[in-house]
């Protein structure tokens, strides 16, 4: 690895991520490992699950 891309890899390091853009990374995270086993596997259907599973822990919250 050169010296610049290692330098840029450093300062992306510590840039923050936004709530938003670590929920796109964890379903991007989720597609590409599921895809990977089952071609059937689509981005709608990790978007479905992960709002259904976003929905489902609002309720858990709201009962404890």
């Amino acid at each position: 690895m050169t010296d610049a891309l290692n330098s840029l890899i450093e300062a992306a390091k510590k840039v923050p991520q936004t709530e938003q853009q670590q929920e796109q990374q964890r379903r991007s995270f989720a597609y590409g490992n599921t895809a990977f086993e089952n071609s059937d596997i689509t981005r709608d259907m990790i978007d479905e699950q992960a709002e259904r599973l976003a929905t489902l822990h609002t309720e858990e919250l709201k009962r404890s």
